[in-house]
């Protein structure tokens, strides 16, 4: 019981910080970037319905945060591999995770976890691949941190770091999606 209001403080902080980085994110790469910038806003709507009063049951949550996962995060990629040449890379992500948006009622909740999980870290390997060869510091740190949101999901831990785990995720989200800004400016900057 000594740590449910912290739990509680601790959740909806990492959402409104997730919500904030997220719109930060889109209005800065709206003008650059569309695809990113409709990948952080679904990360954004995703973040803030959580915290909505009503929306806050496990069926909403599970909604909002695969819509984000399986169609936001494809569109942060389908950027980064587009701008770089890879085009069938950023067809395929965009794509399979169109495919999953679909296909999302027939997996079960066990099913949507894990596809959910494998298209976290598959858009962070190939972030983090495009990041090493362009030599995009920012990119490479973006990749790492949705990698360890993915890797951290799969533990089998209700708690890391006195922090319900989910939270853990979602600040892990929140520093992967600030370094996944930075460097689509920064290959911006590169490209211009």
């Amino acid at each position: 019981m000594v740590f449910k209001p912290r739990s509680e403080w601790s959740t909806v902080l990492s959402h409104l910080v997730l919500a904030g980085v997220s719109l930060h994110a889109a209005v800065s790469s709206v003008q650059s970037s569309r695809g990113a910038a409709a990948g952080f806003l679904l990360q954004t709507f995703a973040a803030i319905a959580m915290l909505a009063p009503g929306l806050n049951t496990q069926e909403d949550c599970l909604a909002g945060a695969w819509v984000a996962t399986v169609i936001g995060l494809p569109l942060l990629a389908f950027d980064f591999h587009w701008v770089n040449g890879d085009h069938s890379s950023a067809n395929l992500l965009l794509g399979g995770g169109m495919v999953l948006a679909v296909a999302g009622d027939r997996l079960g909740p066990e099913g949507c976890s894990v596809a959910g999980q494998a298209v976290l870290l598959v858009v962070a390997v190939t972030i983090l691949i495009v990041a090493v060869f362009t030599a995009n510091t920012y990119g490479m740190w973006g990749g790492a941190m949705l990698g360890v949101a993915g890797l951290l999901s799969r533990l089998e831990e209700d708690r890391l770091l006195l922090l319900p785990k989910e939270d853990v995720c979602r600040w892990a989200l929140v520093a992967g999606s600030w370094a996944y800004c930075r460097a689509l400016h920064t290959q911006r900057l590169q490209w211009e």
